[in-house]
C-alpha cells in the first residue's frame, strides 16, 4: 500500500484534534472536498477522516504537487487520491487553516488529558491483589480487637471523687503547697458528678462546649500540672520512702493495665501479617515503637462516643478526668481530645480503621528502621488500596476529600507521639512503684 493510499486512513491522531460535531440535526453531514460521510470539523472546515489527514500531511511535509491535467480536477470520494494538487487546493479553497494543526507536543497534552479524564470517568475497582491485602488485615484485627474487653485483666479504677487534699493526708511529708496544687487539680473534676456509669462518674464537659463537635474543645477547667510535678520530682525520695503505697495519681494502675492489654493486642495483630513477619526482627521492634501510640488512638477511636465524650470499652468506661488522674497533662490531652473528635466525625468503616493502623505500623521513616525501601513500598501498597477502596465503596457525598482527611489525622497523632512518651516517662519518675507494666516501658524506651 502506498503513502497516498494511507491517506483515507483515520490518524492516530484523530481522537486528539477532533472538535465538537454541531448538534445533529437529522441530516447526514458531508465532506465539503470529496464528498464522503464527513465526522466534524477539523483545521476549519467539514471535511472526513482521510481528507483531514492529508490536509495534515500536507502541511507538515511541504511538497509541491503538480496536477498531471489542467489543475480543475473535481475532487470526489472515488478519485481524491488521483491528484493531490488539486485536493489540496480544494482543501485551503473551503477555509482549511495550517494555523489550526497541533504540534506533536500539543497533542499528546491532550491525548494525556482525555486519559485522565477517562480514568475520572471510570469508577475504581480494587483489585484481587488490594481484596487480598485488605482480608489478610481485617482477619489479624478480629482476632485481635476484643471490643468487649472481656478479657482484659486489670486491678481496679479508683475514682474517688474526694479532692486530692484528702487523699494526701495520710501521705507523710507533702508539703502544703504541694498539697494546695493538688487540690486545684482536682477542684474541677470533684464537682461533677452528675453522669453515672457502670463502675462510677466521670466528668463531661458541657454540652456547649461540645457543640461543635469537639474542634473547639480546650479543657479550660484544667490547670496546668508542669508546676506540681516539678515539685514532686524535688519530693520524690520521700514520697517514695513509703513503697509506693500513698499513690499520688490514683488512676494510673488500671489506665497502665489498660494500656498494656492494648499493646499485647496490637503486637498480636503485627504478628498476624505475613508481610510484617517477613520482615528483619529489629525493624518489626522499631515500627511496633513507633506506632503503638497511634495505633492504640486508633483502636480506642472506635469506641469513642462523640455525643457523650466517653470511650465505651465493653462494660467499662473512661473519660478525660481518668487520663488527667492517672498523671497526663493537658498539652497532651487537648491535642488528643480534638483528634478523637475529628477522627470520629468521619463515620469510617471499620476497614477504613484497620487500614489507618496499617499504615501506621509500616512507617518507614520511624527511628531505627533499616530497610526503609522494602517498608515505603508496603506502605505505599495500603495507602493506594484505602484510597482505592474510599472510591470504590463510598458514595460522592461520603468520600470528599475522606482520603486526605485521613492521612490528617495520622499526620496529626505523629506529632502527639513524642510528648506521650516523654509523659509516660515523667509519671514513671513521679511514681515508680509498680505502676507500669515493663512492656509500657519497653514500648517508650528510646533504645533500639
Amino acid at each position: 500500500m502506498s503513502k497516498e493510499n494511507l491517506s483515507d486512513w483515520p490518524s492516530s491522531q484523530t481522537s486528539a484534534e477532533e472538535e465538537e460535531d454541531e448538534e445533529d440535526d437529522g441530516e447526514p453531514k458531508v465532506c465539503q472536498v470529496c464528498g464522503d460521510r464527513a465526522t466534524g470539523y477539523h483545521f476549519n472546515a467539514m471535511t472526513c477522516e482521510g481528507c483531514k489527514g492529508f490536509f495534515r500531511r500536507a502541511m507538515k511535509h511541504p511538497t509541491k504537487f503538480c496536477c498531471p491535467w489542467q489543475g480543475v480536477c473535481v475532487i470526489t470520494k472515488n478519485n481524491r487520491r488521483q491528484c493531490q494538487a488539486c485536493r489540496l487546493h480544494k482543501c485551503q479553497s473551503i477555509g482549511m487553516l495550517k494555523e489550526l494543526i497541533m504540534s506533536k507536543e500539543a497533542v499528546e497534552k491532550r491525548r494525556s488529558q482525555i486519559r485522565r479524564n477517562r480514568m475520572v470517568e471510570e469508577p475504581p475497582v480494587l483489585s484481587p491483589q488490594q481484596e487480598a491485602v485488605i482480608q489478610e488485615l481485617f482477619n489479624a484485627h478480629e482476632k485481635t480487637f476484643d471490643i468487649t474487653f472481656s478479657h482484659f485483666q486489670f486491678r481496679p479504677i479508683d475514682r474517688d471523687l474526694n479532692p486530692m487534699s484528702v487523699w494526701n493526708q495520710t501521705a507523710s511529708g507533702q508539703s502544703a503547697k504541694q498539697t494546695r496544687r493538688m487540690d486545684n487539680l482536682s477542684s474541677s473534676y470533684s464537682t461533677s458528678t452528675s453522669t453515672s456509669f457502670s463502675s462510677s462518674s466521670c466528668s463531661l464537659e458541657d454540652e456547649e462546649d461540645r457543640s461543635d463537635g469537639g474542634k473547639n474543645m480546650v479543657f479550660t477547667t484544667l490547670p496546668d500540672v508542669a508546676d506540681l510535678t516539678t515539685d514532686m520530682e524535688k519530693e520524690k525520695k520521700e514520697d517514695r520512702s513509703d513503697g509506693g503505697k500513698n499513690t499520688v495519681f490514683t488512676t494510673l494502675p488500671h489506665i497502665a493495665d489498660l494500656t498494656t492489654y492494648m499493646i499485647q493486642n496490637i503486637i498480636n495483630f503485627a504478628k498476624g501479617l505475613p508481610s510484617f513477619r517477613a520482615l528483619a526482627i529489629d525493624d518489626q521492634i522499631s515500627l511496633l515503637k513507633g506506632a503503638m501510640f497511634e495505633m492504640m488512638q486508633i483502636r480506642f477511636n472506635m469506641m469513642f462516643n462523640v455525643e457523650t465524650g466517653i470511650w465505651e470499652c465493653g462494660p467499662l468506661t473512661y473519660c478525660m478526668d481518668d487520663a488527667v488522674r492517672a498523671g497526663f497533662q493537658r498539652h497532651l490531652l487537648d491535642p488528643l481530645m480534638r483528634f478523637h473528635y475529628t477522627l470520629r466525625n468521619l463515620q469510617l468503616q471499620e476497614v477504613e480503621y484497620v487500614l489507618m493502623q496499617a499504615i501506621s505500623l509500616f512507617s518507614p521513616d520511624r527511628p531505627g528502621v533499616i530497610n526503609h525501601g522494602v517498608i515505603d513500598s508496603l506502605q505505599e501498597k495500603l495507602a493506594i488500596a484505602l484510597k482505592v477502596h474510599i472510591d470504590s465503596k463510598r458514595a460522592k457525598p461520603e468520600k470528599h476529600l475522606l482520603y486526605p482527611k485521613i492521612l490528617a489525622c495520622l499526620t496529626e497523632m505523629r506529632t502527639m507521639n513524642e510528648e506521650y512518651t516523654k509523659q509516660v516517662l515523667q509519671i514513671q519518675d513521679i511514681q515508680p512503684g509498680n505502676s507500669f507494666d515493663p512492656l509500657i516501658l519497653e514500648v517508650v524506651s528510646k533504645d533500639p
